[in-house]
């Protein structure tokens, strides 16, 4: 059973959009980037390194 708010939240679209905690209880990733993903799938690395010489 899907809670509101925690496992999900409706957009200003009106479209259902994944909580992380709901992505964590689901235990894997489902590779279509989504905006909570615990795992990153879909997001720029970050570059750690300075760019100051």
């Amino acid at each position: 059973m899907l809670l509101e708010g925690i496992d999900y939240y409706i957009n200003t679209d009106g479209n259902f959009v994944f909580t992380e905690a709901y992505h964590l209880k689901r235990g894997y990733c489902c590779k279509n980037k989504c905006l909570h993903c615990p795992w990153g799938y879909g997001r720029e690395k970050q570059d750690n390194k300075s760019k100051d010489k």
